[in-house]
């Protein structure tokens, strides 16, 4: 009779336990269609440290979009290995949605160029949302350099062959490989001087410890309007409303496809996010990067609004590839 009472009590536990871990899966399910997204929290992964400009960016596109979307967005902060440990983490992230990047263009468009393994593949591993903005780049002499157009720049490097200092804000950044692509090119055998970013590399270069370099118009723009700095040329296809003087690199005579590379920011998720949740983060995610808040934030940082479509995003990834790693090759910039 114990025996039997026992096996009631077990069936009636049994029948409580399926039922209450029944309902969360249920729940998780329900969760997971389309139309319910988003269904708790997004995290948005940022592989750069709090504080700074794509911190900063992030954290004015994560609460615009959230206030649309009507679930709050968490920055999780994953600076590290050139950004790929942040992306690497949303790489290996649930495809519901949920957890989304945004990143500087290197760990996508030029880590996989550079590194002999990566624990991720961008074309394989990813998808776009879409492509948030671009950083203007220019290239700038500090005023010991007797040279005000790049035309009497490249002569005064031609003396001075294999003399020539530039510097870079770090070994296979945009600016690296477009300054090592010139010094190929025209034949200058410049020397390289990279730097753990970009701040100490301006500051040797207002300071006349180098003499020339490429970096974003945001660092570089208030040195240049103070005139410690002189700009040379705009590197991409337009001129810019702050510097509205200065000629692009076409205009200066240097129209090749190799001082147009991709730079600013990404919005991406997890390969395998079900299509109507992707198109519905795409067309949050262009609505908040036209808001006059973010727009106020590009400007701040000399970044230009892009926002385009996620196939225009991953076409332009497409067409970049054979650039990068042209570019690639020419500096060196290989990496274990």
């Amino acid at each position: 009779m114990q025996r039997q009472r026992r096996h009631f009590v077990l069936q009636g536990l049994g029948i409580a336990t399926t039922g209450l871990f029944g309902l969360p899966t249920a729940a998780l399910a329900q969760a997971d269609r389309p139309e319910a997204f988003p269904s708790r929290p997004v995290t948005l992964v940022v592989p750069a440290p709090a504080g700074g400009a794509t911190d900063a960016l992030a954290r004015t596109l994560a609460d615009i979009m959230g206030k649309s979307l009507g679930q709050s967005f968490v920055i999780d902060n994953k600076p590290g290995a050139s950004g790929m440990l942040a992306t690497q983490a949303v790489a290996r992230a649930r495809p519901d949605g949920h957890t989304l990047l945004m990143t500087f263009t290197t760990p996508i468009y030029y880590a996989p160029h550079m590194f002999a393994k990566m624990a991720y593949d961008p074309r394989r591993d990813l998808a776009f949302i879409t492509h948030v903005c671009d950083a203007n780049l220019v290239l700038a002499v500090n005023k010991d350099v007797p040279a005000a157009s790049m035309k009497q720049f490249i002569a005064w490097a031609k003396d001075n062959k294999g003399k020539v200092v530039y510097g870079t804000y770090g070994i296979g950044t945009a600016g690296h490989l477009m300054s090592s692509y010139l010094s190929e090119q025209r034949g200058l055998d410049m020397i390289h001087a990279p730097y753990k970013g970009e701040v100490p590399m301006v500051q040797d270069l207002v300071g006349g410890q180098i003499p020339w370099a490429i970096g974003t118009v945001g660092t570089l723009g208030p040195h240049i309007t103070s005139g410690r700095l002189r700009a040379l040329a705009i590197v991409g296809d337009q001129r810019i409303d702050s510097l509205p003087d200065v000629p692009t690199m076409a205009e200066a005579g240097f129209p090749d496809k190799e001082y147009k590379p991709v730079g600013g920011f990404v919005m991406m998720a997890p390969a395998g996010v079900p299509a109507p949740i992707l198109k519905r983060l795409e067309a949050e995610a262009r609505a908040a990067i036209q808001n006059t808040q973010m727009k106020a934030r590009f400007q701040a940082y000399g970044l230009v609004a892009v926002g385009n479509s996620a196939v225009d995003a991953r076409k332009a990834f497409d067409d970049s590839g054979p650039v990068i790693e042209k570019l690639v090759k020419i500096s060196g910039a290989k990496m274990e």
